[in-house]
Parts: structure tokens; sequence; C-alpha cells
């Protein structure tokens, strides 16, 4: 790629960057949210078409793809940060979209889709089934199929944006498995992670891009994390070292023996959060983690349990209800969840307290000075206030809806996957304003499938495994061996 060039709106988003892959070569593509990767990878995609530059691939030159279907058939295949799968339909109809194999009197071959779709299910999801449908997935497992969907495509060059972001450990080492395969044969991959010991684990290069323009190209064993961190944010950054809160700080969320009948079923969940307390939630995926915080929420039914909020009991069966009792929910899937796509940053910083600007007559420069505030606060890149929280970086996304749920004050905020998508500057950001939260006097509960994550962050930690809780660590006790030897110990013949 050479001399790309991009604006939106005015707004000029890359600079005449200049990037290559080469065969049988992992590039890793980092940087600030909104410093122009997915920009860059998506016009390399197909997706996007540049104002200016151009683009080489095995010694054809073309200013750009006029479309996806374009990129796809000159051998580029994308796994895009925000998942782009048909909900409604199965694993195998969504592996191969459009490529279905037909019979001779040209309808889909049902059992040749099934196997087809297997074969590439085995390299990364075995547990998958072609047959099963998409919406029933999982984020993560939504994720793993949106991973051999672009396999199934057999690319020369494949684009990994955040594959990891919701990804368990066992699922990552699964991932990683495969992209070395795919080196091995000569493939090109792309790599773009805000997790730098994902670029080092995998990466022969590594390119950093800031505010839309090129940084450095060097190969990784010539760099390390500082290095990088200072290419990408300008300056040295190192986390606030964590006080750990008062042990005796009064209970503040009390959940006992809370069931339901779900898939998975939840079994006997009971734990506490103490006020000024972050607790962390770890476990393999489908543990249960992100369908307790749904039945907290009222967004998932409840069959038994009894839930205490301040010495008060509560029954929240709906988010309204959640948010009134003083329940806050930040959604793993920011893009189906958590965010209104159609609407302003202005519009969504406000959303979970709209009452707090007027009834019949709304104060719009009350609503307004306060997003000003808080786009400042929390560093999130935006043209302004009023843009569309659509048009944003994933990074940025996820700032708005942070922001959005700290403006409405729960005593109880529950952050599921907070960083998800957010590059290292704005993590330590995201992690420095939770324990503040924590220290306002309010109780943090952090679901995340990244366990150095929880580690950081967490006072105390729950592990759980098949839908109930396998065991809790104290932060002087939690390391990764012992949070992953309870999740994959079996809690029935522990009980």
């Amino acid at each position: 790629m050479r001399g790309i060039r991009k604006a939106f709106a005015g707004v000029t988003v890359l600079h005449d960057v200049d990037f290559s892959v080469h065969a049988g070569e992992v590039h890793a593509l980092c940087g600030e949210n909104g410093a122009g990767k997915s920009t860059l990878m998506n016009i390399l995609a197909g997706v996007v078409r540049p104002d200016q530059g151009e683009i080489v691939l095995a010694g054809t030159t073309a200013r750009g793809f006029a479309n996806a279907h374009a990129a796809r058939q000159a051998g580029v295949s994308m796994v895009f940060q925000e998942r782009s799968l048909f909900e409604p339909l199965t694993v195998a109809e969504n592996i191969f979209a459009g490529r279905q194999p037909v019979d001779r009197w040209g309808c889909i071959n049902r059992r040749a889709l099934a196997t087809d779709a297997a074969a590439v299910l085995a390299r990364v999801a075995p547990e998958i089934a072609p047959v099963e449908i998409v919406a029933g997935l999982s984020p993560a497992r939504q994720q793993m199929v949106e991973i051999a969907k672009a396999l199934s495509l057999e690319a020369k060059i494949v684009i990994f944006d955040e594959p990891t972001a919701s990804l368990t450990a066992t699922e990552i080492s699964r991932l990683f498995a495969v992209i070395r395969q795919l080196r091995a044969a000569g493939t090109g991959i792309i790599y773009i992670s805000h997790r730098l010991e994902e670029i080092f684990a995998l990466a022969d290069r590594v390119t950093v891009l800031k505010d839309g323009g090129w940084q450095a190209t060097l190969p990784v064993s010539q760099t390390d994390a500082d290095d990088l961190i200072r290419r990408m944010v300008g300056r040295d950054l190192k986390e606030a070292a964590q006080g750990r809160a008062d042990s005796r700080g009064p209970v503040l969320l009390d959940v006992r023996g809370l069931r339901d009948a779900g898939q998975p079923a939840l079994r006997d969940i009971t734990f506490h959060v103490r006020a000024g307390e972050i607790v962390g939630f770890a476990g393999l995926s489908g543990a249960g983690r992100t369908e307790t915080a749904l039945a907290l929420f009222g967004l998932r039914p409840r069959e038994a349990g009894e839930i205490e909020l301040g010495g008060r009991r509560i029954e929240p069966r709906s988010p309204a209800e959640a948010i009134a009792d003083g329940l806050g929910y930040l959604s793993e899937d920011r893009k189906e969840a958590g965010l209104f796509s159609d609407l302003s940053v202005r519009r969504n910083l406000s959303a979970a307290r709209l009452g707090a600007f007027g009834g019949w007559f709304f104060r719009d420069g009350a609503e307004a000075a306060e997003a000003r505030d808080r786009v400042g606060q929390l560093r999130i890149a935006c043209r302004d206030i009023e843009q569309d929280v659509a048009h944003l970086s994933g990074g940025n996304q996820q700032k708005v809806v942070l922001g959005r749920w700290l403006k409405a004050n729960p005593r109880v905020l529950i952050v599921d996957e907070p960083t998800r998508g957010v590059d290292v500057g704005a993590k330590a950001e995201v992690h420095e304003i939770l324990r503040a939260y924590a220290r306002r006097g309010h109780a943090v509960i952090v679901i995340s499938s990244d366990l150095p994550e929880v580690l950081r962050l967490a006072d105390r930690i729950y592990v759980m495994r098949r839908g109930r809780i396998a065991g809790e660590l104290a932060a002087a006790d939690a390391s990764e061996e012992a949070v992953m030897r309870l999740a994959a110990a079996d809690p029935d013949a522990a009980a």
C-alpha cells in the first residue's frame, strides 16, 4: 500500500501511509484508537475506497478495490473487529455466505455445506456445530465463526482486526496455532491488536500509526513494549499501582442462591461485593459470567435466589428496574447491546439519565455541556459531540458507553469486557477510572477474558465454571495458574 490517503467529512484520517506485508509473514499494526488502523485495513479489504494512493497485490497495481467482493476475489480476507454475521442463519450458512455448494439442479447442497463448514471449524472451534443458529451463540463463539469464515476463503492475505478481544485463553491459543500454520503455508498475515504481548508472541514486523500517519516499521526483535507505547502515545505510560480496598467495608451487594433455567444454567450463584471494592469474575467461555450479570440486571429470568443491595432486597425484572435499584451494566457487546448507533455522542452519553435534563422542557444546553465535559475527561476522539457514535473507532465507542454509566452513578457498576478494543493508553485510563469510582464508595464488578486485566484490577476474584462459582481468590493469592486451575476443575467433584 503506497501513499494511502483518506478523509471523512473533511477530516483526514490517513496521511500518505505506506504499508506492506510479505508472503509467510505476520505483520502487526498498532496505534491508539483513532490512529487509522481499521480504516487502512478497510481500504485493503475493499470496504472503503482511498482518496489517494495505490495497492500493489502480487504484482498487480490498483487504486483500490471496488468493493469487499472484489478484494476477496483478489485474495484478501478480513476478520472484522465488529462482527458481520447474519444472526438468523446457521453457522455453515454464514461461513459460506454467497458461496454455498450447489447440486446439479442448482440447489444448495446442505450435506456438502455442513461437511465443508465442519472441516473449517475443526481448525478453530470444533465444539461449534455447523447447524447451530448464530444468534444463539455467545459473542466469543460468534467471533470464532467470523474467523472460520475468513479462513474458508483460503486468501493470500488475511487481516485480523482485534480477533482475541472476546476470546478465552484456550481459544486464543487455538487461534495462534492456526495463524502460525497460515504463515508456514506462505499466507501474509496482518494482525491488529492492543494487546502488546500478542504482538511479541506472533509478529515478525510491527508498524505503528499515530494520528493517521506512519510512525515506524520495525522487526519485532528490535523493539519492546515500552518503545511501542512511546511511539503510539508520544509518552511513557506506567499504570498506577493499585491500592487494595479495605476488606472491612460494608457489603453493598449480596447475592445468594441465584438460579435460572437458561443455557448455560446458573446454579446456586452466591457472592458479595463490598463498598469501595472491585471484584473480578473469571472463567472460560460459557462458564456463566455474562449470564450472571444479565440475571442481576433483569435481562435473564431468575428461577430462585435473593439479591440485596445496600441491605434492601431487590428483584429487578428489567433493565429499567435494575437502574432504579442502583445497578449499572456495561455490556460485552457494545454494537448490539451498548450503543444507539444512529444517535450522536451527546445522546449516547446521556441515555441512561435523560430525566436529569428535564421532562416537558428538555435542557439541551445542560446535556451538551455535560457531554463535552465527559468527552474531555475520557479523551474520546470525536469531531464534536454531535458526531454519530457509529462513526467512532471501536475503542472510542467503548469509552462512550463507559462514560454513560459513570454519569448515571449506579451504586454497583458491572462492566463486561470493559477494555475490549481499547488501546494501551486508554486501557490504563479506564482502569484508573474504575478504581476511582470504587474509591468513592461504589462497588465494581469486572468480567473479563483478559486474565492480566482481572489480576491487575480486582481485590477479589470469583472463578466460574459450568454455571457455578468454582472458587474465590484474594488478590494476594491470585495468579493466572491459580485462576485456570479453578476454571478447569470439576466443581461437582469439589462439592
